[in-house]
């Protein structure tokens, strides 16, 4: 991506145009899709668990395989956006995303679906990362959180769908009827993609890319060296994985195991989860205008985030009233995303961004390979009790969440924020 001193910067592009809102809507749809297949592991798991005898280890890696691909994908990619361009990216991973659907519909065995799994982590590594890289060519630099707060906001709308729409698609035509529709609608949006997405906005001419290979990668050490980068990175590091813990994997069988939830009752409950992140994914992204700072809002959220899987940890089993609203703050307190991209994105160069965004997706998606494939490791040393997992295992699976929120709090709040110019500190 062309984002150094030669670039054009489109400041004068009218971010509420027809063709600048089709194409914001055509890259949220594409982000649905790997809202949806991140999340879906969660409501399936228990039929996962029945149909294809897999252990509560194998669920933690099926699941988590999918993050650590999707992690490792990120480095090439920022190298890929920045010489490339997001087209082009988006395009060869939709490619993907429609083979590892199809792989995932026909898996017979814990392999086929891990590989299956693991195609869809690469396929969907650009889905976001692509379109930010597009908004930051398309529209002026303070409209950038604004806008990945929308594409953030939209695409939630996956992890919506991979909750109660979901529990009723299975019980219906089953999961693997569900994929094969997946990979349909995501090959349909690849086309739509292909007529009308460019790397441009209309009237922007850019001159080529003329960085060699050896230059790109040297970016991305240039990246990692920058300051602050450290500290926003384990920001990343512990938010979003904290949603993927709960809502993505073991929510759906610690809501079965401990309150007696069927199918269609833990795909209501993880729906109120993403419902509050797609409204806090909209409400957080303007905050940085209101507080001047992007740093201080996602203090606060990780703060909430803490203090919310402490409850988990500690009153479970919780009361019915306290339950929806504990998973609602699960959803809410997860959402800042767009905040701490905007953050990293102020550190870094301007013909670093897609380096930079990439490098702090890893975070948060090799963040999510952690916690959930540990999380398994920590559940599967507890007895089972029948089928079901014993609540102390869960327990002690989002205390240790809550501890990592907390260091990564710690870490986050030394941060610079060039926003303010100057160091945190809450004012």
């Amino acid at each position: 991506m062309s984002t150094g001193d030669h670039a054009v910067r489109p400041r004068a592009v009218n971010p509420w145009s027809a063709i600048a809102l089709a194409v914001v809507a055509t890259l949220g749809a594409l982000y649905i899709v790997s809202q949806f297949i991140r999340n879906s592991i969660g409501v399936i798991a228990p039929n996962l668990a029945t149909e294809m005898a897999l252990s509560p280890l194998d669920l933690g890696f099926l699941s988590s395989i999918y993050f650590f691909v999707f992690a490792a994908t990120q480095i090439p990619l920022g190298v890929a956006l920045d010489r490339f361009g997001p087209k082009l990216c988006m395009l060869a991973c939709v490619g993907f995303t429609v083979l590892g659907c199809a792989m995932f519909a026909a898996a017979q065995s814990t392999g086929s679906l891990v590989i299956a799994r693991a195609l869809l982590g690469f396929g969907t590594a650009s889905f976001l990362m692509a379109p930010c890289a597009l908004y930051a060519r398309w529209f002026p630099p303070e409209r950038f959180s604004t806008f990945t707060g929308i594409q953030l906001g939209l695409g939630t709308l996956g992890a919506l769908l991979a909750t109660a729409p979901l529990a009723f698609a299975t019980a219906a035509v089953g999961w693997r009827a569900t994929f094969l529709g997946l990979g349909v609608c995501t090959a349909l949006i690849g086309a739509v993609i292909w007529l009308i997405v460019r790397d441009d906005p209309p009237g922007v001419q850019r001159e080529p890319h003329r960085e060699t290979m050896k230059e790109s990668f040297a970016g991305v050490w240039e990246v990692i060296r920058t300051p602050s980068m450290g500290r926003v990175f384990f920001a990343q590091v512990a938010i979003y994985p904290s949603y993927l813990l709960v809502a993505g994997l073991w929510g759906g069988p610690y809501l079965t195991h401990v309150y007696g939830y069927d199918l269609a009752g833990r795909g209501d409950m993880l729906f109120v989860a993403a419902l509050a992140q797609v409204l806090g994914s909209f409400l957080w992204g303007p905050t940085d205008r209101w507080f001047g700072s992007c740093r201080t809002p996602v203090l606060i959220s990780m703060f909430g985030l803490f203090a919310t899987l402490l409850l988990f940890a500690v009153l479970s089993p919780m009361p019915f009233p306290l339950l929806p609203v504990a998973f609602a703050l699960i959803g809410f307190f997860t959402g800042p995303l767009a905040l701490t991209l905007t953050h990293g994105r102020s550190l870094a160069a301007p013909h670093l961004l897609g380096r930079a965004i990439t490098l702090l997706n890893i975070g948060a998606m090799g963040g999510g390979f952690l916690v959930q494939f540990i999380s398994g490791m920590i559940i599967d040393l507890f007895p089972t009790q029948g089928a079901a997992y014993p609540l102390e295992a869960y327990r002690l699976v989002f205390g240790l969440q809550a501890a990592l929120v907390l260091i990564g709090c710690i870490i986050y709040f030394g941060s610079l924020d060039r926003h303010l110019g100057r160091k945190s500190g809450l004012r």
